[in-house]
């Protein structure tokens, strides 16, 4: 049995270091894509993983299912590809915000079809998570769909993140649609306060009763940056305030997030909805502190600290 297993991309993260003077970037490639993040934190964490996916038949494909194999998730649902290459994103930074740019056109994760899916991974898992980069073209769009309903008719506790990355849109109305679309699905899900206003253009609070009252969710995960986080569910609300760190790359951090809060979740064995305040608020504490002190080193999935750094920070 998986704890938890997640359909989405991976793909290599080119970090700016520094620039040049002519302004050119210097890049380091990491291994990244969000669901590769958020599962690597819940092994990181103790939960048992598999993902499915596709890469190209490529160096980078090859050092992506190694940095995954070499953080305990299962890979056997990833195809290797010789038809597409590896996606890349590049992620370069101005006065300490990010900008992404994209090579996906096609990029092997968009590729996915469901007839490749080894579904036998999800009828082995409690939890089956996705996010919204799989609905950004097809064939993966329809792959997703398929995927998530058949998980939801095996009775699985769904996730998602919205994850938005508005350059791999045709436009913003298509990533509203597909987004809330996402969220009708899951029972938990994990979403920034950006994205709370890209959707709904309104507070975190509305965000997380919008969450629950529209569209029927049983746990709302709300981060806030540095603000840190907000957890409601139908049994009350949380907000955990981020530990104050020295910040180097942000890269993977929500993802980190999600992966440490749903760790907490699955320890506790309780139903999302069933969670008491106090409960709650140990998820949010131990997932933002997690979050926060990735943030302090390069990368997703290399900069995802021990638990017991976490507990230490945690006092």
């Amino acid at each position: 049995m998986y704890d938890v297993v997640a359909l989405g991309e991976l793909l290599i993260d080119f970090a700016q270091q520094s620039v040049d003077e002519s302004g050119y970037p210097t890049m380091a490639a990491h291994p990244g894509g969000a669901p590769g993040n958020f599962l690597a934190a819940l092994n990181k964490y103790g939960a048992r993983t598999a993902f499915l996916g596709k890469v190209g038949e490529d160096a980078f494909g090859r050092l992506l299912l190694n940095t995954l194999r070499q953080a305990g998730i299962e890979t056997r649902g990833i195809l290797s590809d010789p038809a597409v290459f590896t996606t890349l994103a590049f992620v370069t930074f101005k006065e300490g915000d990010r900008s992404f740019s994209f090579a996906r056109k096609p990029g092997a994760d968009t590729m996915l079809r469901f007839e490749e899916l080894d579904l036998s991974l999800i009828d082995q898992t409690k939890v089956f998570h996705f996010g919204s980069l799989s609905l950004t073209g097809e064939p993966v769009r329809e792959t997703t769909r398929r995927a998530v309903a058949y998980a939801r008719q095996r009775g699985k506790l769904i996730t998602f993140d919205p994850n938005l990355r508005p350059p791999l849109w045709d436009s913003a109305e298509q990533a509203r649609e597909e987004i809330l679309w996402g969220l009708d699905q899951a029972h938990v899900v994990k979403i920034s306060d950006e994205e709370v206003s890209f959707l709904w253009d309104c507070s975190p609070e509305e965000g997380a009763r919008r969450l629950l009252d529209d569209h029927g969710v049983r746990l709302a995960m709300v981060t806030l940056g540095p603000k840190g986080c907000l957890l409601v569910n139908r049994r009350g609300r949380t907000s955990v305030p981020s530990p104050k760190v020295t910040v180097t790359d942000t890269t993977g951090a929500g993802d980190i997030f999600g992966g440490s809060a749903v760790s907490r979740l699955l320890k506790l064995g309780k139903a999302p909805e069933e969670l008491e305040e106090a409960e709650l608020a140990a998820i949010a504490r131990f997932a933002a502190t997690a979050a926060s002190l990735s943030t302090e080193r390069p990368g997703g999935i290399p900069s995802i600290p021990d638990e017991a750094e976490v507990l230490a920070r945690m006092g």
